[in-house]
């Protein structure tokens, strides 16, 4: 009996700590020294930079910036910028979505060298990208010249602008789109058709569903990545001011004239621009999440 109560009462002996059952075995540092790292990462790479281009355009006074970044050759560089990248996204969403689905659903020859070939834009250099589409949509080019039969002009205009949004935005919605379609089993397809349901039916009441939040991802990573596209569309949109100017185009020119603050403020209008509609598009994509249970 002593011996217990010595044993029970021994104050020298080791008392074994309560385990924690929210910490796990990492291979990364804890958590204080990973997220002190990624946020001085993300502060030097990302929000740092962002804050020194506000900073920048706050060295004109409010009437000097609200000219700059009201300006009617302004105002309409973000005309042709947002909605020649909202067209572009728009018909990604959909031609991305077809490539996807021959891509995933169907086997054939040269399958390999096309699912290759749509990452293409994507180590293209995009001053290489602009000078072939030129080429290719101007009126004596291979493709512009049957435009031009049809009184339709590409190049130049705010219809080249989109097509070389297009073009650099593709890969952002078969890449998203791709991985998805392929854990969806034919089987769900054909069970569906077995119940009766109509080619219709089963793409927008089985399918899309299940394709709605990465579709939407692939939305979103395409109209950022054509906001603030510069090299393919310098060569194929002409530069014309008022017409064919696109943001990124105007604020270049600004620096090329040494004006720093008003390139910096228009950089805001576009980052501000780009931050609310980002936005929208997340509480989009959580929408979908929600109302299909993902």
């Amino acid at each position: 009996m002593s011996e217990i109560a010595s044993a029970v009462f021994d104050t020298t002996s080791p008392v074994p700590k309560p385990k924690k059952p929210w910490v796990k075995k990492s291979v990364l540092p804890g958590f204080g020294l990973s997220i002190g790292l990624a946020a001085l990462y993300a502060s030097l790479i990302v929000f740092i930079p962002l804050a020194g281009l506000v900073l920048k355009s706050l060295e004109l006074s409010w009437p000097e910036l609200w000219a700059v970044v009201s300006n009617p050759r302004a105002v309409a560089s973000y005309q042709l910028t947002f909605g020649a990248s909202l067209a572009a996204a728009s018909i990604n969403l959909v031609f991305g979505l077809i490539v996807a689905w021959v891509l995933v659903r169907y086997d054939f020859f040269g399958k390999r060298v096309i699912d290759a070939l749509v990452d293409l834009p994507f180590a293209l250099p995009t001053a290489v990208a602009g000078i072939a589409l030129t080429a290719l949509y101007t009126t004596k080019g291979w493709v512009g010249q049957w435009f031009w039969l049809a009184d339709i002009k590409v190049a130049y205009t705010w219809l080249g602008v989109t097509v070389a949004l297009t073009f650099i935005g593709l890969p952002f919605v078969v890449r998203t789109v791709q991985p998805v379609l392929a854990d969806l089993e034919a089987e769900v397809e054909e069970a569906a058709a077995s119940l009766g349901a109509s080619r219709w039916q089963t793409f927008s009441r089985v399918l899309l569903p299940a394709l709605l939040p990465s579709l939407l991802t692939g939305f979103a990573l395409a109209f950022a990545r054509a906001i603030g596209e510069y090299g393919s569309v310098v060569f194929i949109s002409g530069n014309m001011p008022y017409k064919t100017e696109i943001t990124p185009l105007l604020i270049m020119t600004k620096l090329e004239q040494f004006d720093y603050a008003g390139a910096a403020a228009l950089g805001t209008v576009m980052l501000i621009f780009s931050f609310v509609l980002l936005l929208l598009i997340n509480l989009l994509q959580h929408w979908s999440h929600k109302r299909t249970g993902g």
